[in-house]
């Protein structure tokens, strides 16, 4: 087995799913939590299939550093949704497909041929939020 060093990874992507008007509102909810609790760089929201995605989502980006506040939280507060955790390597195919782990219902990824096998990993995330309040 090759041995991946930790020190690969660089970021994180965490994609939080919804598939109706109800789930949409729950996911809105966990957004402007996740904006006011932390250093993250909030996505847009997509309300159509967007990549390799089978559900509509937004996507949260957030450093090495705040893995361990900020998955924890997603754990406790995730409200029923379904959210893909993954890290951002130079593997991006293996980062969502392998090496990525599941809150909740695991969904089917579809196109993952428009996923790079190797390319430059996307660094430090630079947070377009700012906390207001303690998680």
């Amino acid at each position: 087995m090759q041995e991946t060093p930790v020190s690969a990874i660089t970021s994180y992507h965490a994609h939080i799913y919804f598939r109706d008007d109800a789930e949409r509102k729950v996911a809105m909810e966990i957004r402007q939590a996740i904006g006011e609790c932390f250093a993250v760089a909030l996505g847009r929201v997509h309300d159509r299939l967007v990549g390799p995605h089978t559900a509509p989502m937004y996507q949260v980006a957030f450093n090495v550093e705040d893995f361990p506040s900020l998955v924890p939280w997603l754990m406790l507060n995730r409200g029923g949704l379904s959210i893909l955790l993954h890290p951002n390597t130079r593997f991006q195919k293996e980062d969502h497909l392998t090496t990525s782990f599941w809150l909740g219902d695991r969904l089917p990824l579809i196109n993952t041929d428009q996923l790079e096998d190797e390319a430059e990993p996307e660094g430090r995330v630079v947070p377009n939020t700012v906390p207001t309040r303690e998680a």
